[in-house]
């Protein structure tokens, strides 16, 4: 499975956010968690997103899948305007142009490794030789190939993160989300995955858009924002780089 056409040319964004807000009723009262955010996104990019907890990246991530809806403004990804679609023409174009990993892997406890890594193939009419013999090489470059008939529980947490990854990948997806990937992993072994997932998703030519509070992500990534009341912001990524120590993990 050769990596996705979408279809544009070279300079169109494959994201673009167009005065993006989204606020929440809580108590009665209003929440604004993102306000006027406008940003474009070029293809093959590795986005990362920081910023303090509840400040909103989630929330954008949401957005940008198509999970949520923004209260005002537009989404575009890939050319297809999300804000406009119904939940269910979101449903289809999430299953078919988005993969997700997150940071407690989300694999199916009762499926194997190699079924977990077959269901977006299924939910996408994939599943056929091709597809199964791409997802057993995606499975052999995750280093996991022998450990295609076990189940997660018997997984390492760096194991199932990486069966993640592949998950993510193996449909050929146009954008890779990611939240908080190595949050839940040591740091030799988030590293591990980091590079994996870096090296897969650039070699496939995807667009990866990463949450993260990690300085080993900020360090990998083309163009890093930071989600402040509100705002979307650009910072230079090696202005956050310079940061040391405990200045470094206040900023993000």
């Amino acid at each position: 499975m050769p990596a996705s056409d979408n279809g544009l040319g070279s300079s169109a964004p494959i994201i673009r956010l167009s005065r993006v807000c989204k606020s929440f009723e809580e108590g009665g009262r209003e929440r604004v968690v993102l306000h006027e955010v406008s940003a474009e996104f070029a293809p093959g990019e590795f986005i990362v997103l920081v910023g303090k907890s509840g400040s909103g990246k989630s929330t954008l991530l949401n957005l940008v899948s198509g999970i949520d809806t923004p209260s005002s403004g537009e989404v575009w990804v890939a050319g297809q305007d999300l804000t406009h679609l119904s939940e269910h023409a979101r449903t289809l174009f999430r299953r078919k142009h988005i993969g997700f990993i997150f940071q407690f892997f989300n694999l199916v406890p009762t499926l194997t490794v190699f079924e977990n890594l077959l269901l977006p193939l299924e939910l996408n009419g994939r599943a056929d030789a091709a597809g199964r013999a791409h997802a057993l090489a995606l499975l052999a470059q995750v280093g996991l190939a022998d450990r295609r008939d076990a189940y997660p529980d018997k997984l390492s947490g760096g194991e199932q993160q990486r069966i993640a990854v592949a998950r993510a990948l193996v449909h050929d997806p146009l954008l890779v989300l990611a939240d908080e990937p190595t949050g839940n992993l040591d740091e030799e072994t988030g590293r591990q995955v980091l590079d994996l997932l870096d090296s897969l998703t650039r070699q496939a030519g995807k667009n990866l858009l990463m949450v993260t509070h990690s300085p080993e992500v900020v360090g990998l990534a083309d163009r890093v924002f930071r989600v402040t009341e509100g705002h979307l912001v650009e910072e230079p990524a090696v202005q956050i780089r310079s940061q040391g120590g405990k200045d470094l993990e206040l900023r993000i």
